[in-house]
């Protein structure tokens, strides 16, 4: 988007080549008030003659506030200053950047770096995407035991300019061998906060101010774990350590953030059957996107299909009482939106660690007592709904679009009757007795509404004993209406029942799936409203099979 302040100056002193004004600009701002303003409608060559009047350590902290986008085209057209570039970045941004990159640029750009800076990119590559070691970074402050606060003081102040974070500082071992001879990871021995090393005597030596009872990441675990361990004890940085304690990396808190938002941008994809989109949503391919939605509806798509199968079985029902078939969205949505609930429910306490599969008792005794207390509420809602159904609707209407006889005994009148309907307009019906003779006997007392315009039948032709009536085309039978009072508690019953089944499946499916691994996430949405649509439908006509019939 055009920044509408500084957009236009930007461009105004690219236009009169102003390099002073470009260097002012992107040094007294902050980067990442110069990224938005370079932000979608500048070129990379434009972008890069902004930045390159600035200082390298400037120009690498704007470079990181861009989008990943335009830090890869960046990075494809003007590889030669992108070496110098990357190694004032952030070590664990300069990795991400670099796994984003093509191959050929990757290798491109990675001889443009210097040795040390090319070993520490190799050393966090070999940590796998979405764990703690690919998340961490190297560039931290540590000092060894024997110093004092003041001595501490003076080496901070010479590191201080090339580390990322300085509020804590480490305490490490010496160095040590393996077996092979390399050198391994300094042991950690504590932490001590740059508070504690201002406020301390000068003569104090470190080791007697660190703290030692230290909370440590380790470099294969997930990078969620991050998250739920910087809410816990509100850390500004984690030390990550190997199976020695020998110290790796840290983990800073700004990191943290992007992993808590990506977290929950996967997870609100999953809860909406999306698989993951890893970079955002307009700059994302057209097919990886459609691929991430059409996966899930595929499967979703072929689940539904199941709802056929189960009112194909109910045929008989529906076509006697056609009525239902006006409640089964209302139905259907109640389970699917009560399952959906306990599902989000569910799914964030256990992301937030409140709730762990060992808990699936007593989350489902809670859930098993707040399915009935919603389902007796909706359901309530609904008996009042379904009795207050007008006589018509319950008599469930068909059309016969073509002519049809009815044979009564001789002398039997079948006057029409004038019939208002709720919205003021007018027709008129015959009633038929149950057992009349037509194209099928009647099972049950009916009334044939004639088309509009139709007042009266044509007189009857006398055909033995019987006089037989003769029905013009789109009428409709209308069946004896069932009853207001048991088409209301046959729809509370049902919605009673698809809530508590609904809020039931919602609240367990997360916890089965995290109980094999799998991520709860999916079962927060379109899956859960899926499964309790087939059931619920299933529900609602066996609770009409044995009320109305």
């Amino acid at each position: 988007m055009v920044h509408p302040l500084f957009s236009p100056e930007i461009r105004m002193m690219l236009a009169e080549k102003n390099a002073a004004g470009l260097r002012e600009f992107c040094e007294e701002l902050h980067p990442a008030t110069v990224a938005e303003a370079l932000d979608d409608e500048f070129s990379p060559e434009q972008i890069w003659e902004v930045i390159s009047n600035a200082n390298i350590r400037t120009q690498a902290s704007v470079f990181e506030y861009l989008t990943p986008a335009q830090q890869v085209l960046m990075a494809e057209k003007a590889r030669p200053q992108m070496g110098e570039l990357l190694s004032k970045m952030s070590h664990d941004d300069r990795v991400d950047l670099l796994r984003r990159l093509p191959g050929r640029v990757t290798e491109s750009v990675m001889r443009l770096v210097a040795e040390a800076d090319r070993k520490d990119i190799a050393t966090l590559f070999q940590y796998g995407e979405n764990t703690v070691g690919a998340l961490m970074t190297t560039d931290y402050a540590w000092l060894p035991g024997t110093l004092t606060a003041a001595e501490a003081i003076d080496q901070l102040r010479q590191e201080a300019p090339d580390r990322e974070t300085i509020y804590y500082i480490y305490v490490l071992d010496d160095p040590s061998r393996r077996g092979d001879g390399s050198l391994a990871p300094r042991r950690l021995l504590g932490v001590v906060s740059l508070r504690d090393l201002i406020l301390a005597p000068r003569h104090a030596l470190i080791r007697e101010l660190m703290e030692t009872d230290l909370v440590t990441l380790r470099h294969d675990e997930d990078q969620e774990q991050v998250a739920q361990l910087f809410a816990r004890y509100d850390f500004l940085a984690a030390p990550v350590v190997d199976e020695q304690f020998g110290l790796l990396g840290i983990v800073t808190h700004d990191d943290v953030l992007d992993v808590v938002r990506e977290e929950a941008t996967e997870d609100l994809q999953r809860q909406a059957a999306v698989g993951p989109i890893e970079s955002d949503y307009l700059n994302a391919s057209f097919y990886r996107v459609w691929r991430s939605r059409v996966q899930w509806l595929a499967v979703l798509f072929v689940a539904e299909l199941a709802t056929f199968t189960v009112m194909e079985f109910f045929e008989e029902l529906i076509a006697t009482v056609v009525v239902l078939a006006l409640f089964v969205p209302l139905c259907i949505s109640t389970g699917g939106n009560s399952g959906t609930q306990a599902a989000t429910l569910v799914t964030r306490a256990m992301a937030l660690g409140f709730a762990r599969p060992r808990d699936w008792k007593r989350v489902l005794r809670r859930e098993l007592l707040m399915g009935l207390a919603l389902g007796l509420t909706l359901g309530v809602i609904a008996f009042v709904r379904g009795s207050l159904t007008p006589s018509d609707t319950r008599s469930g209407p068909r059309k016969v679009k073509e002519e049809f006889t009815v044979h009564v005994p001789a002398g039997t009148e079948l006057p029409a009757q004038e019939v208002a309907s709720l919205w003021g307009g007018k027709s008129w019906d015959v009633s038929l007795a149950q057992g009349t003779p037509q194209t099928i006997t009647l099972e049950k007392n009916a009334r044939v509404r004639l088309p509009e315009g139709v007042k009266t039948l044509t007189p009857p032709e006398p055909v033995g004993g019987e006089w037989v009536y003769r029905f013009p085309t789109e009428c409709e039978v209308r069946t004896e209406p069932v009853s207001r009072w048991r088409l209301g508690l046959t729809v509370s019953i049902a919605v009673l029942g698809i809530c508590l089944w609904g809020t039931l499946m919602g609240c367990l499916i997360p916890l089965v799936l995290q109980r094999f691994g799998l991520d709860p996430a999916v079962a927060s949405g379109a899956l859960v409203a899926t499964l309790v649509d087939v059931s619920g439908i299933f529900i609602f006509f066996s609770a009409a099979w044995l009320i109305l019939l």
